[in-house]
């Protein structure tokens, strides 16, 4: 059976890995395959074409090659557009990129959360401090949408009841959605949830959501964190973790 080849796949590297003195292993989500592991041999070395290009949160178009879990890397070829993202937007990059590493399976496209997540590299790399806060919240949700762990934000989860639009409404990991509490740190009002629905549907570009999420960017933070945190089995992400550390300085 021949190996089966890609080439010009749109992909940007999440992770890497030594593999030996001379090569890589990168994690790399890319357009049409998803989440994929590939080794880029002799990339660590000061002559390799691949030494400059192998860098997080830059577009790429890749080749590759092989039938295993890990494929061989053949090419790559930097797309330009922007430069690296720098402080905290570079810490926001690397965030959204472990988001990916722990919740995206192996091999399981999502061309759609790939747009968004090309869109949301290109707002971090802008600099600007108003559109990061706004991004990674947008990004959170369509992550969430995409593998299935966000309930429908229309009608309350346990009884399937519709919201009221003046009622504040709570996002709850184990439960969804369901009518806020007096003590419950954050809500949004019915309203709010049915426009961030509508933000969501497979036909509103990326954009939508962004625009749906600028009000609301303090309750959703909250909610989301603690949504995301309880599918990723963790209290505190290790990139979230590193920005308290680097504050406390």
């Amino acid at each position: 059976m021949a190996t089966k080849r890609i080439s010009d796949e749109p992909a940007y590297v999440l992770h890497r890995y030594d593999w030996s003195e001379s090569s890589l292993i990168l994690e790399v989500f890319s357009r049409s395959y998803g989440r994929i592991a590939l080794v880029a041999r002799g990339a660590k070395k000061p002559s390799s074409n691949f030494r400059p290009i192998l860098l997080p949160l830059q577009p790429l178009h890749v080749a590759f090659g092989g039938d295993a879990e890990i494929r061989m890397l053949r090419s790559a070829e930097w797309q330009g557009g922007h430069v690296m993202p720098t402080g905290d937007a570079l810490l926001s990059g690397y965030y959204v990129n472990e988001l990916l590493m722990r919740l995206l399976a192996r091999d399981d496209p999502h061309p759609v959360l790939f747009d968004a997540y090309a869109a949301t590299v290109q707002l971090l790399a802008s600099q600007s401090a108003d559109t990061l806060q706004v991004a990674l919240r947008a990004f959170e949700l369509r992550l969430l949408r995409d593998i299935g762990l966000l309930p429908t934000l229309d009608a309350q989860t346990a009884t399937l009841a519709p919201l009221e639009l003046m009622t504040p409404y709570v996002l709850v990991a184990e439960s969804g959605l369901r009518e806020a509490h007096d003590d419950d740190r954050a809500s949004l009002r019915g309203g709010q949830w049915l426009e961030l629905q509508a933000s969501l549907a497979d036909d509103a570009p990326f954009t939508h959501t962004v625009r749906a999420c600028m009000e609301h960017l303090p309750q959703l933070k909250t909610q989301l964190r603690a949504l995301l945190h309880y599918h990723c089995d963790v209290k505190v992400l290790k990139t979230r973790q590193m920005m308290i550390d680097l504050q406390a300085f």
